[in-house]
């Protein structure tokens, strides 16, 4: 019987997990921007990049296969006192293509691609898309931190569970729920910013970021939930809370408030 409920809670932990990681994926600032509709009743689709690594700016690529539309980009820096810059879409095969140029790691873009097509303008945005920049991550830093970070969420989620119905492993569950978020986020974490934008921390107290903040609190609470749980194993009642809070964490979707350069105050 006990078996079986450990399976249960395991499901669930695994399902809730896999829900968060989606929402994850799906939200937030730097997730791109597709859209689909015909002008002269042919098609076009297009995704518009809101992040990129690429040290030689990013190219948009707008998939129009009537030759007679074309297009022009509007782009300046982000948070700058520059004026705004038109470059031409340029015809590729079906494609109209146009390239954002590149900045330093933080550094961003807004941009706004407008299409024509017999005389008639139609912008593919109602609003600015704003694209941010960042150094190469390697392989081996990032993908062992998204690892990590989902084991955190995942262990966090089973012991939330495992206190709430009182089971034995609370504490077990709770130290590989430490461990993970304290090397996935607390260690592996500054490094994936270092290289992304080259700084090992910009949270508190040195600045804003909100990835950063919110993961010092979801350690520090899972720090203070295990040392109740090694004072005495019934204390259950913290890992409950600590897990409330990582969940929270996890809903916030991720980079919002990331690093940022401001353009009007650097040379």
């Amino acid at each position: 019987m006990k078996k079986n409920k450990s399976i249960i809670l395991w499901i669930i932990a695994i399902v809730f997990t896999l829900s968060i990681a989606f929402f994850q994926r799906i939200t937030g600032p730097t997730q791109n921007i597709k859209g689909k509709f015909e002008i002269n009743n042919s098609p076009v689709s297009y995704t518009l990049p809101r992040t990129s690594d690429n040290e030689n700016g990013e190219k948009v690529s707008i998939k129009v296969k009537d030759t007679s539309v074309t297009g022009f980009m509007k782009f300046k820096r982000y948070k700058s006192n520059d004026y705004l810059t038109i470059s031409p879409l340029v015809r590729e095969g079906e494609y109209l293509t146009v390239v954002i140029p590149p900045q330093p790691p933080a550094g961003k873009v807004m941009y706004r691609i407008t299409l024509e097509g017999n005389g008639v303008k139609y912008k593919l945005t109602d609003n600015w898309v704003v694209i941010r920049f960042k150094g190469m991550v390697p392989a081996s830093i990032l993908i062992p931190h998204i690892i990590l970070m989902f084991l955190a969420m995942l262990f966090s989620t089973r012991t939330g569970l495992e206190a709430i119905f009182k089971g034995f492993k609370t504490y077990r569950y709770s130290f590989v729920t430490l461990v993970s978020l304290f090397i996935g986020g607390g260690i592996l974490g500054p490094i994936v910013q270092k290289y992304a934008f080259g700084a090992y921390w910009t949270g508190w107290p040195f600045g804003h970021d909100l990835t950063d903040n919110k993961t010092l609190v979801a350690i520090i609470f899972w720090m203070f939930a295990f040392y109740k749980l090694a004072k005495n194993r019934e204390n259950r009642k913290w890992s409950v809370i600590a897990a409330v809070i990582l969940l929270a964490v996890y809903l916030i979707p991720h980079s919002v408030l990331g690093s940022e350069i401001d353009y009007t105050k650097v040379q």
